[in-house]
């Protein structure tokens, strides 16, 4: 730890505090029928959550990681996602057993706490009132405050901000975005093995530690 920082843990959001996955699926669901295609498979549609709404309904909506759909087709599939998922929000969303008590964990322990996550505000923030996390969280970065993950400049500008230094700042994140964004800032990089990483990636992008529980974090921040 830097001399004189402060310790901080970041935490990604989707697929690491919240299990988000069904009303994300869904409101792809409702994004593609607003065009006239099909469902997507659902942990097709799953695999695809990471780096941002916009990117997944481009993913959706093309059926490949990288591909990006038609201006048009694209402005009509989200605005219908944008529409279902602010009215669905929580409907299937539940915070992951132990997430709160970690939270509070950590806190005693003299960690100061931030949620960064590549999910647009007026997403965010209701989903954490909602759920009772954002009281836990000093700051709260979202997808549209800063560029997005795996960019590790919302890493390193919330870190700062907290007090903190690179050297003395965890990520707990459950994706390859995760992984890259704290290998570039210089941070540590905790993954949970029961998010939405895609099969593979934990292992060949090798985090420093994977656990199993949230709660499975506390050892190795605290001792």
């Amino acid at each position: 730890m830097t001399h004189g920082a402060r310790p901080v843990v970041l935490f990604d959001l989707d697929g690491t505090l919240v299990d988000s996955a069904a009303d994300i699926v869904y409101a792809c669901d409702a994004a593609l029928a607003a065009v006239g295609m099909p469902p997507r498979d659902f942990e097709t549609a799953k695999g695809y959550i990471g780096q941002g709404s916009e990117r997944l309904v481009h993913r959706c909506l093309t059926g490949a990681r990288d591909g990006i759909a038609e201006p048009a087709l694209f402005a009509r599939a989200y605005a219908a996602f944008e529409s279902f998922y602010e009215a669905h929000l929580i409907t299937n969303t539940r915070a992951y057993p132990g997430a709160a008590a970690t939270l509070e964990r950590l806190a005693d322990a003299g960690y100061a706490l931030a949620c960064v996550t590549n999910k647009p505000s007026r997403f965010t923030l209701p989903l954490l009132a909602d759920l009772d996390l954002a009281r836990h969280f000093a700051l709260v970065r979202a997808g549209d405050q800063l560029p997005r993950k795996p960019d590790p400049t919302p890493l390193l500008e919330t870190a700062a901000a907290l007090g903190g230094a690179a050297a003395s700042t965890t990520l707990v994140g459950d994706s390859a975005a995760d992984i890259k964004a704290a290998r570039a800032a210089g941070m540590r990089i905790v993954c949970v093995s029961f998010g939405y990483a895609q099969p593979g990636d934990l292992v060949r992008l090798a985090p420093d530690a994977v656990v199993d529980t949230l709660p499975g974090i506390l050892p190795l921040l605290t001792g």
